[in-house]
């Protein structure tokens, strides 16, 4: 069992919740994902091996992945929340294609560097933050041309 599923069951445990099949098949998908997932995605990949999987319980497990600590969820100006992996020891920002909806994560140390910079300088400790860059992708920029 991964480490990221027995710190799972252990806040259900704490909070009195139950651990379910469902649940440990959600989070597996979940993991596998390799970008920022809706619980309408993870729902659709999740009907196809659990057919009784309700949309309701692809919602509440997300919210309780969340409320744990393990995913995040963000908006990127989508109608609906977007999960990724929650990680603390990796701060990353993201740029977001408003054509097709894609997100790409990227990291910069001079953009953080920048940040503390201006912070100090306005006697401001910044906490935490998150940097969302709107535009268009290379592959809608090719199709636009």
């Amino acid at each position: 069992m991964t480490e990221i599923k027995e710190h799972f069951i252990t806040y259900l445990k704490n909070n009195n919740l139950k651990w379910s099949k469902q649940r440990d098949y959600l989070i597996d998908i979940f993991l596998s994902a390799d970008d920022h997932v809706t619980a309408d995605e993870l729902y659709k990949v999740a009907q196809k091996k659990y057919p009784q999987i309700g949309y309701a319980t692809v919602y509440r497990t997300l919210k309780l992945l969340a409320n744990s600590g393990i995913v995040t969820a963000a908006r990127f100006g989508h109608k609906s929340a977007r999960f990724e992996m929650s990680r603390s020891d990796h701060h990353h920002d993201h740029l977001v294609c408003t054509e097709c909806g894609g997100i790409i994560e990227f990291k910069s140390e001079q953009i953080e560097n920048m940040q503390e910079s201006v912070a100090r300088k306005k006697g401001f400790t910044i906490t935490h933050h998150k940097l969302v860059l709107y535009g268009i992708c290379r592959s809608c920029n090719k199709t636009r041309h």
